[in-house]
């Protein structure tokens, strides 16, 4: 649809009608307009699934490795086909916007969302992100692009102020997202905090570059809640506030407008660019016809009865779960493998011992806002056993527990009371505790009931029927007034009083109250918790039951090494909880919680072929990584990860992933604002780039990973002169020296010495993937672009270049280079040494390779 056909609808409408289209109608819809055939667009969470509107567990979803994973492939043809996933699940769902991917660097490694963004370096998270945007939106639904701009941590995170230089900015945290605007991107959001004294959603970096510079011609929505003015969010190219109604916009940018202090040709523009987004999407009437199920009111309320059903749809297509199945293979990133331990040979192996706190439940998906409900999570148990079956025994003890947060009642030893199917029995009650609404759920923990008017109050209960006697731990979780009853008795009345506005927290994570009682094995109580449903006091209620612990960590310990000491291999499986790695919170520490880290070096010691799988989403300390066989970081890897984590550690696949973040014991850059305003003041040096100005070393640099085979670094050829602004292509000569078929990441970077200007050691210019069989040598073309060799001028507000001469590096890492070129730009002079027509610098340099040995970084165990 063009312009003049969008300005004609724009027409149509009065001011009381535009302004209510940009305000959402429901948390998760926009507003119909019959006036010019608009249907209600439908949003949803992102990236490692589309959960559709609302939560709820009965509504599944394809459960994707998260975007650290998906980064780690480097495998831009991967991404996008997992974008098409996507589109197809929202397609499925009735979904036309998909919130995602998030495209904020990882500037801290005590980051804790940094699981659903990409990577620490610009160019990677760029390039990977715009893969999966070209995906999701050739499916016909609008990829989004956020948290625009600067949103790389969790404290504070609503209204701290990131001061960052205007270099900084450009050269790092917009290019992911001038990258989403090239690849065609149709929605961006705008993030919750501020930057250089400007909230988001008033910002001036919304027009310029955004807007202006990149020609953004979709829609700027608001993180959920980020609106939080009338006139200076309205004057701004802010264009949509959710969740709805807003109470800053609607009637209020209406007055405003009325007033003089909005201009209504900034609504028109708003208005217009919503309406080029439906046509997009195929909600109005005059463009392509949507997909099924999406045509409801705007404002009905959410239900699972009108969605989903949980075994209706794609996401048990084999198509869609071998997909994720390859993903996760992909992206896993074997760190350490000494003595060619991995892959494991089946024919050798008759029993297998698999340990840790992971390996019978894995967290397959971090926490916060971007959570689904798989219809199967496969654990790193099932998918060993099933790899294994009929050739050797396998067995299992966690040696460790590291997660005591309440559990949520699911299928096992409850019943509904009032029908006795497994799971809950979830009550709406009025003002008068009458049952106004009533439903069956699968889990205790309850994010979004049904909505219904005069509703006052949830209750959620069961029949538990204990498996061991003893004293148990009942709890409910909610904000306000909330109780809790066993058979009748009160054992817990409280008033939880809500002490933050964050919405991760106030919707998804509020407090348990628990109360211990005494129950007998076998005999059935009923267990009811009750919240009243206070205005502003959340989404989320839950009823949890968890058994008497007893634990002897020594003994548990013990055991597992026991078993280790017994078999022909151990695979130990650590990993982070829910208060490390989630939305709302950052860490102050990498270090695994519990004694995970005293089991490692426990099984290790006593079985030299363990293998250790770490099952985060960033990075953590392993201090014990000198004294293990193997480590294979698996990420959170989705539903498939039993038998991903297989086919890896069996040979069926191999770990395609490199690191696309440094791992080190400690993070560099903090998280925590000061008085509100947290200082990037290392400028352009985070990740690996401070890394290498650094006298230390991490453990696992920037690009490390190992595969299954070994490859030789031949050559490496750049021209001897180039344009400025223009690429120039660097060609690497590669052999597979190993015994098996396999792939490999090749990396080129930059640097400039004796450069004039502030500048990184060295930086990652461009990457390629490719695949040889045992003795190929591929040649293959890097494209260095433009941008590479580029600068933010802030005193001329543009870029530039510094003529002169950039060594060109190839390897596996940022720190494993062992080829070096040079490459002279700067504008040609006929006979001038490095013009055209002059010989290249090419081949393996001396010395090319900074406070490297070729093939190890400094410091770290394996090749960088």
């Amino acid at each position: 649809m063009n312009d003049d056909e969008l300005d004609h609808l724009v027409e149509k409408l009065d001011l009381d009608r535009k302004v209510r289209l940009l305000d959402g109608a429901t948390v998760w819809r926009l507003h119909a307009e019959p006036a010019v055939g608009l249907r209600p667009i439908v949003t949803s969470d992102g990236p490692a699934g589309v959960r559709g509107e609302g939560w709820d567990e009965r509504r599944t979803s394809v459960l994707l490795p998260s975007p650290t994973a998906l980064a780690a492939t480097w495998d831009e043809d991967l991404l996008t086909r997992l974008g098409g996933l996507l589109a197809a699940e929202a397609r499925r769902k009735g979904v036309d916007v998909v919130l995602a991917p998030a495209l904020n660097l990882q500037r801290s490694a005590f980051g804790g969302r940094h699981f659903e963004c990409y990577s620490e370096d610009p160019v990677l998270t760029a390039r990977v992100g715009a893969a999966l945007i070209r995906g999701v939106q050739a499916g016909g639904v609008a990829a989004t692009a956020k948290h625009y701009v600067a949103n790389d941590s969790e404290t504070e995170r609503l209204t701290l102020d990131a001061r960052v230089d205007e270099r900084t900015l450009r050269e790092l945290y917009l290019v992911p997202f001038e990258a989403a605007v090239e690849a065609g991107v149709w929605v961006v959001m705008s993030a919750y905090n501020q930057v250089n004294g400007h909230t988001m959603s008033e910002s001036p970096l919304l027009a310029q570059p955004l807007k202006g510079e990149w020609g953004f011609d979709g829609v700027v929505v608001s993180d959920w809640g980020a609106v939080r003015s009338t006139a200076a969010s309205g004057r701004a190219a802010q264009d949509l506030a959710m969740p709805g109604p807003n109470e800053h916009w609607g009637e209020a940018l209406a007055r405003a407008v009325r007033a003089g202090e909005v201009p209504e040709a900034a609504v028109d523009d708003k208005v217009r660019r919503l309406l080029r987004l439906a046509a997009r999407v195929g909600a109005l009437s005059a463009a392509p016809a949507a997909p099924a199920g999406t045509a409801q009111d705007a404002d009905s309320a959410d239900s699972a009865d009108s969605a989903d059903s949980a075994t209706g749809g794609g996401h048990g297509d084999e198509d869609a779960r071998a997909l994720v199945r390859r993903t996760a293979a992909a992206g896993s990133v074997l760190l350490r493998n000494e003595g060619g331990l991995l892959p494991l040979d089946p024919a050798r192996l008759r029993r297998v011992a698999v340990l840790g706190p992971n390996a019978a439940t894995a967290r397959a998906q971090g926490g916060g806002s971007a959570g689904v409900y798989p219809e199967v999570v496969v654990s790193p148990l099932e998918g060993v056993r099933a790899a294994l079956a009929g050739r050797a025994e396998v067995v299992h003890t966690p040696g460790a527990h590291i997660d005591d947060r309440p559990t949520p009642l699911g299928l096992t030893d409850v019943c509904d009371p009032r029908d006795g199917r497994p799971g809950v029995l979830v009550r709406l009650l009025d003002g008068h505790g009458e049952e106004i609404h009533a439903e069956h759920r699968l889990s205790g923990r309850i994010l979004e009931p049904a909505l219904v008017r005069g509703a006052r109050a949830v209750e959620i209960a069961a029949r538990l029927r204990p498996a061991t006697g003893g004293t148990w731990r009942l709890s409910v979780a909610g904000w306000g007034h909330v109780r809790l009853t066993v058979d009748g008795r009160t054992v817990l009345d409280e008033e939880v009083v809500r002490d933050t506005d964050d919405p991760a927290t106030v919707h998804l994570h509020p407090p348990y109250r628990t109360a211990e009682v005494d129950l007998e094995a076998g005999r059935e109580v009923e267990v009811v918790a009750w919240r009243r449903l206070d205005r502003d006091s959340g989404r989320a209620s839950a009823l949890a039951a968890d058994p008497p612990r007893g634990r002897d960590e020594d003994a548990e310990t013990a055991a597992a090494v026991a078993l280790a000491r017994e078999c022909d291999a151990a695979i130990v499986v650590v990993g982070t909880t829910e208060e490390i790695e989630s939305e709302g919170v950052d860490r102050d520490s990498l270090a695994l919680p519990g004694r995970q880290d005293d089991l490692v070096r426990a099984v290790a010691a006593a079985n030299p072929s363990t293998v250790v799988v770490v099952n985060a989403g960033g990075p953590v300390a392993l201090p014990w990584r000198d004294e293990v066989a193997a480590i294979l970081l698996g990420w959170f890897p989705g539903q498939e990860a039993g038998h991903a984590l297989a086919d890896v550690l069996f040979g069926r696949a191999e770990p395609g992933g490199r690191l696309p973040t440094t791992w080190a014991g400690t993070a560099i850059a903090g998280t925590t604002p000061v008085d509100g305003v947290l200082e990037y003041a290392e400028g352009l040096h985070i990740g690996y780039r401070a890394w290498l100005r650094r006298d230390d070393a991490p453990a696992y640099w920037f690009g490390h990973g190992l595969g299954y085979t070994e490859w030789a670094y031949e050559s490496v050829d750049v021209p001897g002169h180039a344009e400025p602004g223009r690429p120039f292509t660097a060609t690497v000569r590669v052999r597979n020296a190993g015994a098996r078929r396999g792939g490999e990441v090749v990396q080129v970077y930059l640097s400039r010495p004796e450069s004039a200007l502030d500048r990184p050691e060295r930086w990652l210019a461009g990457f390629a993937r490719i695949e040889a069989d045992p003795g190929e040598t591929v040649e293959v073309a890097v494209t260095v672009p433009a941008r590479a060799t580029r600068h933010w001028s802030v005193e001329e507000r543009g870029w530039r270049t510094e003529p002169g001469t950039f060594e060109v590096h190839a390897g596996r890492s940022a720190a494993d280079l062992p080829l070096r070129a040079a490459v002279l730009v700067t504008p040609g002079a006929p006979g001038a040494p490095g013009a055209p027509g002059a010989p290249a610098t090419s081949g393996t340099t001396p010395g090319a390779t900074p406070r490297t040995t070729p093939g190890t970084a400094p410091g770290a165990p394996g090749r960088g």
